[in-house]
């Protein structure tokens, strides 16, 4: 999977956003699909979400999906590897859409 969203750039968060309240749902966690992030608590997720670059049954209700990548894949294949990367990859625009 790719991470993002840590505002510390680290992978172990410290966002000054309140925590949120996990939503468990029927989205399988299939290549694309868009999780939010969190610690060990279930509802401690907040800024870092996780984009899955292969199919991962073992989060499907553990962890909130939040969506799907519907194109641009190739962009999220070229995120760096790595916890955290030596040279991250930054996210310079992204949205969401109903």
């Amino acid at each position: 999977m790719a991470h993002g969203g840590d505002p510390q750039g680290t992978g172990k968060g410290g966002s000054d956003l309140p925590d949120l309240k996990a939503e468990f749902n029927s989205l399988p966690f299939l290549r694309g699909a868009v999780g939010a992030a969190r610690a060990e608590n279930p509802d401690s997720a907040s800024s870092q979400f996780f984009i899955m670059l292969a199919q991962n049954v073992e989060l499907e209700h553990r962890y909130t999906a939040i969506g799907r990548v519907i194109e641009g894949m190739t962009a999220v294949d070229g995120i760096a590897p790595g916890e955290p990367p030596a040279q991250p990859t930054k996210i310079v625009h992204a949205s969401l859409g109903g």
